[in-house]
C-alpha cells in the first residue's frame, strides 16, 4: 500500500510477464488482490503467458477469482496451452472455483481446444464435478480432438461412466430403473439442486416412493 502511495506501478511487467496483481494471485492474497485492482491494476493480462484468473482459479484461489470477475475479469478468456479458466479448475480438482466460475456465467462446455471441461473432470474422475458441470448444462456427447466423448475417458464399470450414460440418454434419472449409484447421488443432493428442473411432477412423485 506504501508503495502504491509513492507512485509504484501498478500494472508493471516482468521479463516473464508477471505483473503484481499475477502474483498476487499466484501466492493466494486477497487482500494484495484486492489492493491491487483498487488502485488500477489491470484485469486481462498484459500476455497469455501471466492470466490472473487463470492463476487463480488453477491453485483454488476462490476469493481472488470473485474479485477478478467483479473487476471485469473475462471468464471465458481462452488461452491455447491451458484453455479457460474453468478447464483449468476442472483440471485441478478446485471445485469452489468451478462453482463460482459457473455461477458467475462462465460457458460450460468451453475449454482447452475441442476438450471440453467435462473432459477434463472425466480424466481426475471426479463424479462430484461431474454433476455440478452437468446441472450447468454441460455437453456429455461434446467429442475432443481425437473424437471422444468424456464417457470414452473413464472405465466403462466405473459410477461416472454409468452416470455419463444416463445424462446420455436424456431423462433417465427421472424414471424407474435409473441406477442405485445414481440414485443415492440425487437423494444425498438434493437439498441443493432444484429437482423442477430436472423432473416433472410426476416422476418426482416417482423418486419419493423409490
Amino acid at each position: 500500500k506504501i508503495l502504491l502511495k509513492h507512485g509504484a506501478q501498478v500494472n508493471g511487467v516482468t521479463a516473464d510477464w508477471h505483473t503484481p496483481l499475477f502474483n498476487a494471485c499466484v501466492s493466494g492474497s486477497w487482500d494484495c488482490v484486492n489492493l491491487l485492482l483498487q488502485h488500477g491494476a489491470s484485469v486481462q493480462p498484459e500476455s497469455d503467458l501471466a492470466s490472473p484468473i487463470h492463476e487463480a482459479a488453477r491453485r483454488g484461489h476462490v476469493e481472488c477469482v470473485n474479485s477478478l470477475i467483479a473487476y471485469g475479469g473475462n471468464i471465458d478468456h481462452k488461452i491455447s496451452h491451458l484453455g479457460t479458466p474453468l478447464y483449468l479448475a476442472c483440471e485441478n480438482q478446485q471445485r469452489a472455483c468451478v462453482k463460482k466460475l459457473l455461477e458467475s456465467g462462465a460457458d460450460v462446455n468451453q475449454g482447452k481446444g475441442q476438450d471440453s471441461p467435462l473432459h477434463a473432470v472425466a480424466r481426475t474422475a471426479s463424479e462430484e464435478l461431474a454433476w455440478l458441470l452437468m446441472d450447468f448444462g454441460a455437453d456429455t456427447q461434446a467429442k475432443n480432438a481425437e473424437g471422444k466423448r468424456p464417457v470414452e475417458l473413464v472405465p466403462p464399470e466405473s459410477p461416472l461412466a454409468q452416470l455419463f450414460l444416463e445424462r446420455e440418454d436424456g431423462d433417465t434419472l427421472c424414471r424407474p430403473g435409473w441406477s442405485a449409484v445414481a440414485r443415492s447421488r440425487l437423494i444425498a443432493t438434493s437439498a441443493s439442486r432444484n429437482s423442477d428442473k430436472m423432473c416433472s411432477p410426476g416422476q418426482q412423485s416417482f423418486m419419493l416412493l423409490v
